[in-house]
């Protein structure tokens, strides 16, 4: 390719809205243009990029005996209905009713359409096991696009899915996808790290996510740098800091000062971990407590996990509810049911409210004192908190997803009707699995992981070009021919972007170093004096001078050590 036939509109500034490196080389380097919030046209350098990303994808869903397909995007509600999913999704899903007004949804994803596949032509045991994928564009309604494709409202995905006879099966399909995951992000260079993760509105009993590790993302992973153990923010279950608790009898004292933590706290002269924070929610139009250790915030996101559709109770239903205001509640003596967080089990000597007005209990010990129907898993973590294998303070990093796999089980199947007949003719549901990857997502952790403070370093895996060829002077009628000759040569064996344009050498210079392909090839006429031509190699900025009969050569070694 000609760059003078080109469309590659570099830049040198770019919106004050883009924070991450990714998002600033995207732009500057023009493989994106944004059309409106959360969505991006894709201009032919950058779809060069995700075009051979696409093609490391559709290697390795193959290798592991994949079949592909295509889904549409537009999809009706009723499939949707089938499996609950049509409300779960609230704002995220677009909708529209169309002209026959029947309810429509742009796909989010396809776990319901692949199952009307199953549920009408995979009737016998015979036809199992399958791997079906697609590579598609998603439609998401972020409420709060951000980071580029990061997080956009279209996106390109690779999903794939998994149809076995047993859980058994389903564990060989998980293996697969696992290791086929791993291939493809190393294929790409990229460093991930696989961790735990939460199971979400996907449902099923595992999931695991492929996590790169990078300051500008927007996820967050939990690690242990002792014994290695790593999960998502939202799966981990580190143990509580350690803190001293003495047990004692229960007693109400005066506390005539508002009821926050820091205010009881202060007044009382005891740390905030002494203090049980006691709230109170509705679920389903019936009151529940909550209680959480004081130091610690409830995490919405896992209570939803938990409860499913849950709010706080407002001030003044816990006035109608306990008696009291929210600074003096606690479910001592309560008849609604009490759900605590991990970080309440064996704590003692504690401190919340007396449901009296400027009163509080001190010394109380939630096992001996409260009826707790379940210990759960609801609170933000922090710094300071322990890993649950070897109690090693853990650390917290930020990530960008790049896929997350599912262990579905038979969620979709039962709820849709998909089943087969065993060898005894006995009916079973199948049992599934879904597996997904962002491909954009691929390209802004390359950026992320490959840049300098010049532009983007491609690994020569998914650069859009192999060979950037500069003549740095038209005029010359020696550097065209020799440049010409090298095209043709080159173009044999790799893809050549040939940088033919009128320009001065140091805007062609600063636009290489933008689009960041691999190695330089720069013809100029001080070089041509001398029968030299120079290899300059993006990733290190060294320059290995050749003749320009061997230059071939050394481009077929060089390439070769990338």
């Amino acid at each position: 390719m000609r760059w003078s036939n080109l469309f590659l509109p570099t830049r040198k500034e770019v919106p004050k809205e883009a924070e991450s490196a990714s998002h600033k080389l995207m732009l500057r380097a023009s493989l994106i243009k944004p059309l409106s919030s959360g969505v991006y046209i894709y201009l032919p350098l950058g779809w060069r990029v995700l075009t051979k990303i696409q093609e490391i994808l559709r290697r390795e869903m193959n290798r592991i005996g994949a079949q592909e397909l295509l889904m549409p995007a537009l999809t009706p509600s009723s499939i949707w209905k089938e499996t609950g999913r049509w409300e779960e999704y609230g704002d995220l899903m677009f909708r529209l009713i169309d002209r026959k007004n029947i309810e429509m949804a742009l796909a989010p994803t396809h776990e319901e359409i692949i199952t009307t596949i199953l549920r009408d032509d995979i009737k016998s045991y015979r036809s199992l096991p399958q791997i079906w994928y697609q590579i598609q564009i998603k439609y998401r309604d972020e409420m709060r696009p951000r980071g580029a494709v990061l997080r956009a409202r279209t996106f390109i995905m690779k999903d794939s899915y998994s149809f076995d006879r047993d859980r058994k099966g389903l564990g060989k399909s998980f293996s697969l996808h696992e290791d086929a995951y791993k291939r493809i992000f190393s294929s790409c260079g990229l460093k991930t790290s696989v961790v735990s993760a939460a199971i979400d509105i996907m449902g099923g009993s595992e999931s695991k996510e492929f996590m790169f590790v990078c300051p500008s993302g927007e996820d967050q992973i939990v690690i242990c740098p002792n014994c290695g153990k790593t999960s998502n923010i939202d799966a981990a279950s580190p143990l509580s800091s350690k803190v001293n608790f003495k047990d004692s009898k229960i007693e109400r004292v005066h506390t005539p000062v508002p009821g926050t933590v820091d205010e009881i706290s202060r007044f009382l002269e005891v740390a905030p971990h002494l203090l049980m924070k006691s709230l109170l929610y509705i679920k389903d139009d019936n009151p529940i407590w909550t209680v959480i250790r004081g130091d610690y915030e409830i995490d919405e996101e896992k209570l939803k996990r938990e409860f499913g559709e849950i709010r706080i109770a407002s001030s003044e239903e816990v006035l109608e509810l306990v008696g009291v205001s929210v600074g003096y509640v606690s479910p001592i003596d309560s008849k609604y049911p009490v759900y605590a967080d991990l970080s309440i089990k064996g704590a003692k000597g504690l401190i919340s409210g007396a449901n009296e007005e400027d009163y509080h209990f001190k010394g109380i010990n939630p096992e001996r004192d409260m009826i707790i129907k379940k210990y759960i898993n609801i609170r933000e973590y922090k710094e300071g908190d322990l890993c649950p294998e070897c109690e090693e303070p853990l650390k917290w990093s930020n990530a960008i997803e790049l896929g997350h796999i599912f262990k579905l089980g038979t969620k979709y199947s039962k709820l849709m009707g998909a089943f087969y007949l065993d060898e005894n003719g006995e009916e079973k549901p199948i049992v599934m699995g879904s597996y997904g990857i962002g491909v954009e997502r691929i390209m802004a952790a390359a950026i992320e992981q490959y840049h300098d403070n010049k532009g983007i370093i491609w690994p020569k895996q998914i650069a859009p070009y192999h060979l950037l060829l500069i003549n740095l002077n038209i005029s010359d009628s020696k550097g065209v021919a020799l440049s010409e000759d090298l095209y043709r040569l080159l173009n044999k064996d790799y893809e050549v972007l040939y940088d033919d344009r009128d320009e001065r050498a140091g805007h062609k210079f600063n636009d290489a170093d933008l689009i960041g392909i691999p190695l330089q090839i720069i013809i100029g006429s001080k070089g041509l004096e001398k029968g030299i031509v120079e290899i300059k190699y993006r990733k290190t900025g060294e320059i290995e001078e050749t003749t320009p009969e061997k230059t071939k050569d050394v481009i077929d070694k060089l390439w070769e050590t990338l």
